[in-house]
């Protein structure tokens, strides 16, 4: 983390008319969290005191997405009208004044920019101990070379490599245009001159906007010195529509795959696997093909995940096993050693260490106790059309096959549930409970029908 004065600026006002989507656009999702989230994340752990969020379309729900970052003191400001970049920057003014730090100007629909990106930008912007003959950077732009620039604009340097301009494509000469080191639009600025040179920028230009790339020009103006960075190019993918978040998905699931794998987690088939921004991974690890981690799960240690399990807000113990096509939905707390086997949906309950669940069950607003066994086919039946309620299944408890648990209900320590029962009241410890009609047998019963149903289907012929 660096030690410098930091804040940020978060250009978040855009309508986002591409995403056809009445959620505004930085809200959209990359694994499991809104992008926007994302990048202040970032801005957090790179040590910024503060970040300020222009907001516009949908400005209340960002301005909530937003409020609660660990570590980050997040303002938002209303960017009314809109009239560009260089505007959009403008509404922080009140937000930051008297800062004189270093300034990161990013964008919530490009989120996929790394900490040591950023880093390197802000590092750019100051020499220790310089020479009287160094002159400390005012703008550091981020840019890159990606394989097709299309319609980025262009970073165009001087003969000593230091950043001359930044020209928008539609804006930009056909020999600007030849240009690969193309503009991520992020920069870092010193905040002492950010709000007075942006105060310089005009509008004479094909949409009328005022852009905050002109930035670079009006500096350069004041004697004072611009330069560039490269970074990747996937840390500038912007998103503005499906297909974009689609691609930046990708990006980000493949990070999240390769730090768990540099982690210890083994993945037998690592491009099938989906996690979460917040999945925590416990030592060995192993996770099969097709499993689904949505936010908010923790792995323990030697934990299995078997193939095509998809689990949600869910803890899971060292040891424990989950799957193959197991569900664990949120408040799942899986215990030490516990088994969690096929078709088993555990939701908002507790498994104890050693509990067994290990096929075609639901377990919901229930515990099970310690080394418990649930058999195949068994329901905590907790709703009545109005309310929840809770299941209570004891230490060591034995519950039979095809078992209705009809919740509220206890099954104390040790006893047994017959299989095939409809449990409505609560079972005493070590006790049998058992509830179905008594078995009848018919001798011949079974060839007479036959012969009956025979006999039927030949008059039917005719």
């Amino acid at each position: 983390m660096t030690e410098k004065n930091i804040a940020a600026v978060v250009l978040a006002a855009g309508k986002g008319t591409r995403m056809k989507s009445g959620l505004p656009k930085v809200l959209h999702p990359l694994a499991g969290r809104p992008m926007i989230t994302h990048l202040l994340d970032i801005v957090s752990r790179l040590g910024a005191t503060h970040a300020v969020v222009v907001v516009g379309a949908g400005a209340d729900r960002v301005s909530a997405a937003v409020a609660d970052m660990p570590g980050l003191n997040v303002t938002c400001v209303v960017q009314e009208p809109q009239l560009g970049t260089g505007h959009a920057v403008l509404a922080a003014r009140e937000a930051l004044a008297g800062f004189e730090g270093d300034v990161l100007v990013l964008y919530g629909d490009t989120p996929l920019v790394r900490i040591d990106t950023l880093e390197a930008l802000v590092d750019a912007r100051s020499v220790e101990s310089p020479a009287p003959s160094i002159v400390v950077p005012t703008v550091v732009v981020l840019g890159s070379c990606p394989e097709d620039a299309a319609e980025y604009g262009r970073l165009v340097l001087d003969d000593e490599g230091a950043l001359a301009a930044i020209r928008e494509y539609k804006d930009a000469s056909p020999e600007e245009r030849e240009i690969d080191f193309c503009n991520s639009g992020m920069m870092a600025v010193d905040g002492a001159h950010l709000f007075a040179l942006l105060d310089q920028v005009g509008n004479d230009n094909r949409n009328g906007e005022y852009y905050l790339t002109d930035i670079v020009e009006v500096a350069r103006a004041q004697g004072l010195r611009c330069e560039a960075v490269e970074g990747d190019p996937d840390e500038m993918l912007g998103v503005n529509s499906r297909a974009q978040l689609a691609e930046a998905e990708l990006i980000v699931q493949d990070r999240l795959r390769e730090a768990a794998l540099d982690s210890g987690v083994t993945m037998t088939d690592p491009a099938t696997v989906y996690l979460a921004a917040d999945t925590r991974f416990g030592q060995d690890v192993t996770i099969e093909p097709g499993v689904f981690f949505g936010p908010g799960v923790t792995i323990g240690d030697n934990v299995t995940i078997r193939a095509y399990s998809h689990l949600e807000g869910a803890t899971v113990g060292d040891g424990a096993s989950v799957g193959p096509f197991a569900r664990l939905r949120p408040e799942a707390e899986v215990g030490a050693g516990a088994r969690i086997g096929n078709f088993v949906e555990i939701k908002k309950s507790t498994l104890e260490p050693g509990a067994k669940v290990n096929h075609l069950t639901y377990i919901g607003d229930a515990r099970v106790g310690a080394n418990a066994n649930v058999g195949a086919g068994t329901i905590t039946c907790n709703y009545d059309g109005f309310l929840k309620y809770r299941t209570d299944i004891g230490a060591g408890a034995f519950i039979g096959s095809n078992t209705a648990l009809v919740a509220p209900v206890t099954v104390g320590d040790g006893a047994i549930v017959g299989a095939g029962s409809v449990i409505t009241g609560d079972v005493e410890a070590d006790a049998l409970a058992v509830t179905r009609a008594p078995q009848k047998g018919l001798t011949g019963w079974a060839a007479r029908f036959r012969a009956r149903k025979a006999k039927e289907k030949s008059a039917k012929r005719g």
